[in-house]
């Protein structure tokens, strides 16, 4: 686009010359570029190269991995049941605790985790994990998934949702897509992007002495203007050369007549730390991590760190393990009938002060007797 003022004009017949003539060249913004929102793209951008994403991430899904599964037949716990070794080691390449990290990093990048399982002898034996990117539903006449299409490189795998157990979709909620889950970074995808971009823009700013952007100024001592193909030289110089998070603060070469003059804002009026912190907190709002928990200032809304730490559990790490376990429950029902997947919250420690608390109030509650105090904290099974 061509600035009115800047577009080179025929000279009139007849000009009132005032001895100088001058052109400024500004420098304008393009439009926004933003990433894509594939599950390569939100992975790569997101865990492998924002410390914050792949700080959230790694807190909720290492704090959901972490609390051990109890295994209950007919109401019963039932310690030696053989799903609870399958849970303690789904396959050979991984125990329960890094594979469970792996299922919630799906879920938290992707909004999809699929598990399949290997049967060996009629019997279930073995876990292993697919990568949701590899995966595309298939939908039948009736728009319902009637299969599950498994891609990596040429080989293809289908997986038909009337095999019993079949593939295992784990998914949290889209308002958009019928099938697919929605992930979280997805949300924060622009928090993220602004996040990346100002990273590497202050790099930039370090690598080239930082400098503001401005206007080229025109001056040449006798009068008259720029040709139409020196203005349209200097243009393209101006984009290929200086323009980009890459190239901010490059030293600019000028030739006679040229002056740099600074138009604008520098770093600390547009507040870069600012702008970072703002974009780390959307990123953790969207995971549900307290930015205190992170350590991104501002917006402190918990009284302490151990608080935070509670309302990290409860808001964001327990709604997901609760979902997940009953999902596998509904999901081997056929495989092991009676059986239900829990939690053993006794083990989290940071919700030891909340369980405290309860078994204080039910200790002091005489009008139960010890069988009702038992079922009130959960070990009635």
């Amino acid at each position: 686009m061509r600035i009115p003022f800047l577009t080179p004009r025929a000279t009139p017949a007849e000009t009132k010359s005032t001895g100088l003539s001058t052109l400024f060249a500004l420098a304008t913004s393009g439009p926004a570029h933003w990433s894509q929102r594939s599950y390569q793209s939100l992975a790569r951008e997101g865990f492998m190269r924002n410390p914050v994403a792949y700080r959230a991430v790694r807190m909720i899904a290492e704090a959901a991995a972490s609390v051990p599964w109890i295994v209950s037949e007919d109401g019963t716990e039932a310690p030696d049941h053989p799903m609870k070794a399958l849970l303690a080691r789904p396959n050979p390449r991984q125990g329960g605790a890094e594979f469970m990290e792996a299922l919630y990093g799906h879920l938290l990048l992707s909004g999809n985790a699929f598990v399949e399982p290997v049967e060996v002898g009629g019997e279930l034996r073995e876990l292993h994990l697919l990568r949701p990117d590899r995966i595309r539903v298939i939908e039948g006449p009736d728009g319902w998934p009637s299969a599950y299409e498994y891609r990596v490189g040429g080989a293809v795998r289908r997986f038909s949702v009337e095999a019993e157990p079949g593939l295992l979709h784990l998914r949290l909620f889209h308002p958009l897509d019928d099938h697919m889950g929605f992930a979280p970074l997805e949300a924060a995808a622009k928090a993220l992007d602004l996040s990346n971009a100002a990273a590497s823009w202050n790099k930039a700013l370090l690598d080239n002495s930082a400098r503001p952007s401005g206007a080229l100024v025109y001056q040449p001592k006798e009068g008259g203007n720029l040709s139409a193909s020196q203005y349209e030289r200097l243009k393209a110089e101006l984009a290929e050369g200086y323009s980009g998070p890459a190239r901010a603060g490059r030293p600019m070469l000028l030739e006679g007549g040229l002056d740099w003059k600074t138009m604008g804002l520098s770093p600390r009026e547009m507040d870069f730390a600012e702008a970072k912190n703002g974009a780390a907190r959307d990123i953790a709002l969207a995971f549900g991590v307290p930015p205190m928990l992170i350590g991104i200032p501002g917006d402190n809304t918990y009284a302490n760190y151990a608080e935070a730490n509670r309302a990290l559990w409860r808001l964001t790490v327990l709604p997901l393990i609760f979902r997940t376990a009953e999902a596998m429950t509904g999901w081997l029902a056929d495989v092991y009938p009676g059986v239900t997947l829990g939690f053993d919250l006794d083990q989290v420690a940071g919700l030891s002060a909340e369980r405290g608390e309860l078994w204080a109030r039910v200790g002091a509650a005489g009008f139960l007797n010890d069988a009702e105090k038992r079922q009130a904290v959960g070990y009635d099974r």
